[in-house]
């Protein structure tokens, strides 16, 4: 029994803290504080916005960067990664809040939670590393998009309209604001934005977004801006942890929203741990504890009221870049957060929403590398094709079928290209023993071709349509050893080739077939067709020595006088 329970739980040990990472946060702890106190900065006002762009309100956001941001960090694959509320799981979250509610929301984080932890156990992580570079160029842009429209409402200072397709929310808001301009709030937004943007090229290192933040709010209470709303009153603290938002009775229909919530903090998480690594030097993330912490997170964060949660690269870089070197960083930013919302409660719900929107549209602007996206265009018309079609489609439709659209897309253009490779080429007859009048005599009557590169379903019908018009000879010699990889499509049509050539009268033979397409042969019926008249060889001049015999047998080779069949000579096959 207890070799049972210790077979079970070693795949979870396996994904827990060790020693080595708790070790790190001693060595240079100030440094490390200093960095979390900077991203802590930096974090509020995304925290902020985004909980009030996912529908749930500030006090969601801040309670998802508290609990999710310190469990991912403890339990984490990344000793850098800062997590908590994006605008990529806003774009998601939008429409299940429209649908299910602020409770189907919660319920769909918990779901999710599970889901990654289940991801974690599989070892799925390393299969994350698939996704095209233009699907992660492309959805990015198509998130920022997004983003910059969720929040016309609130820099136009108009109530949300109804609905949740953003490009109508974002027309109807417009529509509002034509009717009864509010340039308060216009100038607000713009304001934030501006100076956060002006600000980073002047000064990188300064957090510019609090700033902006500070003294729009420090205006509006001067002037009385009463067209400047504010975020609302906040709740001194976190909720006591509750199930009571759980509805089981909804538990099925809310299975996709947290498949598709799930596979985007899967997909945003592993890209962070990515960047990450890419910025520093020694420092490896494991993808599969990054979601097993982002499950433990995901888990958690409902139960406070928090939305579901993911790494996030823009403070993910500021970790990085203010010095981090351990868990400790991501760790102090949830802490003085959570001060923050101990302490500070009342000042932070007099923060216009017109800033935090201007917050978010900076965000949005800088989410877009323009330098990334010049060199994918270049790149290649597919990978063009490809960033296009997925920004289109997370504007569209939303963020993860744009994903899987992106990936269908560069899967087929991959194969078209991988397909183009397989080349059927026409070669001379080797000479072997034969003299210049026999060899002639052969090459009348025999064609050689070989096969190059993969037959596979992808380019199988190209190659029989090609085989299928050889001009009208007595044997074809098909040279195999060049075939890269074969699947059953390829093996049924080479045998379908075979037959409709023995249908004219042509005889085929082969040479060279490796041993891991034998099975493939074998299970469609076409190695037995082959070797029924011993029509198989492993070298190419056997087969062409077997081609000869066979003329020699139909009456169309004349045995020359006082020859006989030399045994082929063993060579490597071609």
């Amino acid at each position: 029994m207890s070799s049972v329970i210790s077979r079970a739980w070693s795949p979870v040990r396996s994904l827990l803290p060790v020693p080595a990472d708790f070790e790190a946060m001693a060595r240079n702890p100030r440094r490390d504080l200093l960095a979390g106190l900077t991203v802590a900065i930096v974090a509020l006002p995304l925290a902020l916005g985004f909980g009030v762009s996912s529908g749930l309100g500030a006090e969601a956001g801040l309670a998802t960067a508290v609990v999710a941001g310190a469990l991912a960090a403890v339990f984490g694959g990344s000793n850098l990664q800062v997590s908590g509320p994006t605008g990529a799981m806003t774009v998601v979250l939008v429409p299940i809040v429209a649908q299910y509610g602020p409770g189907g929301v919660l319920t769909v984080g918990l779901l999710a939670g599970v889901l990654l932890i289940v991801l974690a156990l599989a070892r799925a992580g390393k299969y994350m590393r698939y996704v095209p570079a233009p699907v992660v160029e492309g959805f990015t842009l198509g998130i920022a998009c997004v983003i910059g429209l969720q929040q016309m409402p609130n820099a136009l200072g108009v109530a949300k309209p109804e609905g949740d397709k953003v490009l109508v929310v974002t027309w109807r808001a417009v529509e509002e604001f034509v009717r009864h301009p509010n340039w308060t709030a216009v100038v607000l937004a713009a304001g934030v934005a501006a100076v956060m943007l002006l600000g980073a090229r002047w000064r990188p290192a300064i957090p510019f977004s609090i700033v902006a933040v500070i003294a729009a709010t420090v205006a509006a209470e001067l002037f009385h801006l009463d067209a400047a709303a504010p975020i609302g009153d906040l709740p001194a603290g976190l909720p006591a942890p509750s199930l009571s938002f759980l509805d089981l009775s909804a538990l099925s229909s809310l299975l996709a929203p947290a498949v598709a919530v799930a596979a985007l903090a899967a997909l945003e998480s592993l890209l962070s741990a990515t960047v990450a690594d890419g910025m520093t030097v020694g420092q490896q993330h494991d993808p599969d504890r990054e979601l097993f912490g982002q499950g433990i997170a995901n888990l958690a964060a409902p139960l406070f009221g928090g939305v579901p949660a993911t790494a996030a690269i823009a403070r993910t870089a500021v970790n990085v870049r203010t010095g981090a070197g351990s868990r400790l960083a991501a760790l102090s930013h949830a802490v003085v957060l959570a001060v923050i919302v101990f302490a500070a409660a009342p000042l932070v719900s007099r923060i216009p929403l017109a800033a935090l929107a201007g917050v978010l549209l900076a965000t949005a602007i800088r989410m877009v590398e323009v330098g990334s996206l010049r060199a994918m265009a270049k790149a290649t018309r597919s990978d063009a094709l490809i960033l296009v079609l997925t920004a289109v489609a997370t504007l569209a439709l939303d963020l993860v079928y744009a994903v899987i659209i992106g990936l269908v897309v560069a899967g087929a253009l991959a194969l078209r290209a991988v397909a183009k490779q397989v080349r059927l080429d026409q070669v001379p007859l080797d000479r072997g023993d034969h003299s210049v009048e026999e060899h002639a005599l052969l090459a009348e009557h025999i064609v050689a071709y070989r096969i190059d590169g993969p037959l596979f379903f992808a380019a199988a019908h190209r190659f029989l349509l090609e085989l299928s018009e050889v001009a009208d000879v007595r044997v074809v010699i098909l040279r195999l050893s060049r075939v890269s990889t074969m699947d059953a499509t390829g093996a049924l049509v080479l045998k379908d080739a075979v037959q409709k050539l023995n249908r004219r009268g042509i005889v085929v033979m082969t040479s060279g077939i490796r041993a891991g397409q034998r099975q493939v042969l074998d299970s469609v019926g076409a190695l037995d067709l082959l070797r029924r008249e011993g029509r198989e060889y492993a070298t190419t001049p056997e087969a062409i020595q077997g081609a000869r015999d066979h003329l020699e047998m139909a009456g169309l080779l004349p045995a020359l006088p006082g020859q006989t069949t030399a045994p082929a000579r063993e060579e490597p096959a071609r």
